[in-house]
């Protein structure tokens, strides 16, 4: 995809950078009234994206799914779309040239409906588009590639697809607050899995899920989960070292029973959960086909992806 450019403005060296609605400004100067319909109605389109060594990490397969998300949620958005992704590579470079040395950044792009009429006096503005960046939070993730992470069965259930498809990728995310207290509740650090009413496994708060067993991956169909950009390109490394993969319905009886079960989402890209409601997941260690990805992942992109989260962690500023 050819991104148009973005708006021609001098950036502030001396602060990191943020872009809205075609300018570039500084971080700390980025804002949305409390009236938009993005704060008031929680009505925002969103992709998160990570840097590595600076770099945006599959732009063009976010930038679809953005443009899939606004067309869903009538956000007429579309005319600055290009121009937010060629400005997010931009404030990513600027950013992470001035930010400490071996981490990577979180690139947020949001989108809202603008000004919500019933408080601004009947008025509407067009759709406000903003780009900022934030530091990996990898003190939360570090330890997981050895260690692993607990999953929790929790009473909250996914929004059911009558409400909003899953395909729309969007920041009315209460159900989730409540699913990861849910689970905090029973065990403290765990993450909760959100099902559906008929019992679906759909995903958790952060991740995509996906499940081992007998070495073939399986993992739920768009119909169940969001199509996640990290899930879709573990299918393609996957693939590539001969394994098995299988789109089907899955229950927390298949999670339950499976060799592994693989967390993919954008800051931490691959991780492997070992505990299922306090019990081992396999033998509660890592897995072969987690290891295997995982270096695939760490080869394609030229960074040992634990080792750098391991090191940045180490070396973050203790307050």
């Amino acid at each position: 995809m050819t991104h148009a450019a973005a708006a021609s403005v001098s950036p502030v060296r001396a602060s990191e950078m943020a872009w809205l609605d075609g300018s570039m400004i500084p971080r700390e100067a980025l804002s949305i009234p409390v009236g938009d319909a993005g704060f008031v109605l929680g009505a925002t389109v969103t992709e998160q994206l990570r840097t590595f060594a600076g770099r945006l990490f599959l732009p063009d397969r976010h930038a679809a799914r953005f443009r899939e998300s606004l067309l869903i949620a009538g956000v007429a958005a579309e005319p600055l779309v290009d121009a937010a992704f060629t400005a997010a590579a931009e404030v990513a470079a600027h950013n992470h040239a001035i930010g400490p040395a071996g981490g990577d950044l979180g690139v947020v792009i949001f989108a809202t409906p603008g000004d919500l009429p019933a408080q601004h006096e009947g008025r509407r503005s067009p759709p406000r588009v903003a780009v900022h960046t934030f530091p990996l939070a990898f003190t939360l993730w570090a330890r997981a590639y050895d260690e692993g992470v607990s999953l929790r069965g929790v009473p909250v259930t996914q929004v059911p697809a009558s409400s909003w498809p899953l395909a729309l990728k969007c920041r009315s995310r209460m159900h989730y607050h409540l699913a990861d207290q849910a689970a905090a509740a029973a065990e403290p650090g765990a993450r909760a899995i959100l099902c559906h009413l008929d019992g679906r496994v759909s995903e958790t708060s952060t991740a995509n899920i996906a499940i081992v067993r007998r070495g073939e991956i399986l993992t739920p169909p768009p119909a169940d989960s969001l199509a996640g950009i990290s899930l879709g390109h573990v299918r393609e490394l996957a693939t590539a070292h001969g394994i098995g993969w299988t789109e089907r319905s899955l229950s927390l009886a298949d999670l339950a029973a499976a060799d592994e079960i693989l967390l993919t989402s954008t800051p931490s890209c691959l991780l492997p959960a070992t505990r299922l409601d306090g019990r081992p997941v396999g033998n509660g260690r890592p897995g072969v086909v987690f290891k295997t990805v995982l270096d695939a992942w760490n080869e394609a992109v030229g960074i040992n992806i634990a080792r750098q989260a391991r090191h940045s962690a180490e070396t973050r500023p203790r307050h």
